[in-house]
């Protein structure tokens, strides 16, 4: 009996010990859930600091997915240098040329001195603009080149012809005439039309999705830096050169450095992966990939990619075709929907042309001669100081904005700068000439000159790089060089009429240009909020979703994104499940295994 007595005793206390335990547990869980519910209403207190400050959610490198850190290397980087060494003839030739012609020197050269200054400026004019129209057909033939020989060899041919182009208007002179500075001039642009084309769909198709922005604009930066050497070339020669030959030849044989970088590099770089997987090379498609992503060929990022490339392209053939020209009868007479896409991405490269920077690029001194700078010396270093501002532009666009701020945001905030700036200058000149005898340009001069400078640091942080990256990201592998050719000639078409028009525009409009430009640029603010997506972060494989006409622009990329994610999130929980199914199966067989030889034993 007090057996049983201790044993109830004995049962009790244990029972007490449990509940004791029980309690304790439940009391540490709480603490640990309220701990944890406080950290995470002050993380969401901090993340929304962040936010409010702009600090984390407009400058956030945005993944669909988790990218491997080695992903982001050095080759990436390279390569889309070399590929962009082609943007570097662009940005000297809009640079240089614009002053080289305008020098006294040049004009002795070729007897403009001797003529009126309506036919001066014609001739001028032709010579800048052949380039453009060069440019424009180059553009439309880089396709088929594209199609048929791949990113790598067409680029190899344009570097070719760019650098030809280059070293036959150096036989320009006196005893020749200006017969080949026009025939060099034609055949460079042809090659740059090229190079237009190409190299952006080339750098897309390299670039893991949440650099592509950044990788596409190097070839921005790559026509500042031509384009600051050009500025400054001029200046240079006409401070430190007497009027010669010397002085106007010097800017002109120049062009033969960036020609001779470009065919290097696109000797080295490697092919599209994507083109290869396009053609059927899935072998070296796969070996150029794995180089690229510096990651090997089994892993699970690599292993990805490659499903998701294939996938689409598979799709794209089955719904375009493989044939030259299936992407042209699939955009104009199949699908309206890329039509309409191509229409966006042509009115970007428009938009682009028609704000005025092509004026001010290759006429730039006149433009500040008629702010009311004084000099030929003067003009040309003013022209300078806007190349620099250019360039350090260039690199706030690829470092700060095109990849986190974003390209739609951009557009729109240059844009009503753009504007702003234009009025201001248009309402200066039209109350105060300063080209006129006796009118000093005045503090509304200086000021005319500084919204002048804050005008082309706005452009160039969304306008100048934005339409090319939007332009060769937002469509399908199967159609992408084919359209990306159409708006590369539409965007030399208004380079070419401003080239050749501006003087006549300045001349007939004075101030109203100014106003002009500005009108434009208000009236790109609404066309973006209304019909262009966001695009960073985003795959090229799945850009269609963006476009999805049920979806408001201003809201696509959120709404895509956030719904990627969760795919991308399922299908890992799938595989950790897959992986834990094997390892379960894996360990009963080794156990099986271990009790046999148990039982054996």
């Amino acid at each position: 009996m007090s057996s049983n007595k201790g044993g109830s005793t004995l049962d009790h206390i244990e029972s007490n010990r449990n509940s004791i335990e029980s309690k304790i547990e439940d009391a540490s869980i709480s603490i640990k859930n309220y701990n944890s519910h406080s950290k995470e209403k002050l993380k969401g207190f901090y993340e929304n600091v962040k936010d409010t400050l702009m600090l984390k959610k407009l400058f956030e490198r945005v993944e669909e997915r988790p990218t491997p850190r080695e992903v982001y290397n050095w080759r990436i980087y390279v390569t889309a240098f070399l590929a962009s060494s082609a943007a570097i003839i662009i940005g000297y030739d809009g640079g240089f040329i614009g002053g080289t012609v305008a020098l006294d020197s040049f004009k002795l050269e070729f007897g403009l001195d001797g003529k009126s200054s309506v036919e001066a400026n014609n001739i001028i004019s032709n010579i800048i603009s052949v380039f453009h129209a060069g440019c424009f057909f180059g553009a439309l033939i880089s396709y088929p080149f594209s199609y048929y020989l791949g990113r790598k060899m067409s680029l190899i041919i344009a570097a070719v012809a760019i650098t030809a182009g280059s070293a036959i208007m150096l036989a320009a002179s006196k005893a020749n005439g200006l017969a080949p500075l026009y025939v060099g001039r034609v055949l460079a642009g042809l090659s740059v039309g090229f190079s237009t084309n190409l190299t952006p769909v080339y750098l897309s198709e390299i670039a893991p999705p949440a650099e592509r922005g950044r990788l596409i604009a190097c070839y921005e930066i790559g026509w500042r830096i031509g384009d600051l050497v050009g500025f400054w070339i001029n200046y240079g020669v006409d401070s430190h050169i007497s009027s010669s030959k010397k002085q106007w030849f010097i800017p002109f044989a120049i062009q033969l450095i960036p020609s001779g970088l470009f065919l290097l590099g696109s000797v080295v770089m490697r092919e599209s992966p994507r083109w290869l997987f396009s053609i059927g090379k899935y072998d070296k498609a796969i070996e150029n990939l794995t180089w690229f992503r510096n990651l090997p060929e089994d892993d699970e990022y690599i292993i990805y990619e490659v499903n998701q490339v294939k996938e689409n392209i598979d799709l794209q053939n089955i719904k375009v075709g493989l044939g030259l020209w299936d992407p042209f009868k699939e955009v104009f007479f199949k699908n309206h929907k890329i039509l309409f896409r191509l229409c966006l991405t042509c009115c970007l490269f428009l938009f682009q042309n028609f704000l005025g920077i092509q004026a001010i690029n290759y006429y730039s001194p006149t433009i500040f001669q008629n702010l009311g700078v004084k000099g030929t010396n003067s003009t040309l270093f003013s022209t300078g100081l806007f190349g620099v501002v250019k360039f350090v532009c260039t690199f706030i666009y690829i470092l700060f904005i095109v990849d986190t701020f974003g390209r739609r945001k951009a557009f729109m905030c240059s844009s009503f700068v753009c504007s702003l700036c234009f009025w201001y200058i248009g309402a200066y000149l039209k109350v105060n000439d300063p080209t006129k005898e006796g009118v000093e340009a005045g503090p509304g001069g200086t000021a005319a000159i500084v919204f002048m400078y804050l005008w082309i640091a706005s452009f160039i942080l969304a306008w100048s790089g934005g339409p090319f990256v939007v332009g060769s990201e937002v469509f399908d592998q199967n159609i992408r060089s084919f359209v990306q050719a159409i708006n590369a000639a539409v965007s030399w078409i208004p380079i070419f009429i401003m080239s050749r028009f501006t003087t006549r525009m300045i001349e007939s409009m004075q101030y109203g240009i100014y106003f002009f430009f500005a009108a434009l640029a208000a009236l790109s603010i609404p066309f973006v909020f209304f019909f262009i997506p966001e695009t960073k972060g985003i795959a090229l494989e799945d850009m269609d979703k963006l476009f999805d006409r049920s979806l408001p622009a201003h809201r696509a990329h959120k709404f895509v994104l956030a719904k990627l994610r969760a795919e991308s999130d399922t299908l890992a929980h799938e595989n950790r499940n897959l992986y834990k199914l094997d390892t379960n199966k894996s360990n009963e067989i080794q156990n099986i295994e271990h009790t046999g030889l148990f039982t054996k034993s």
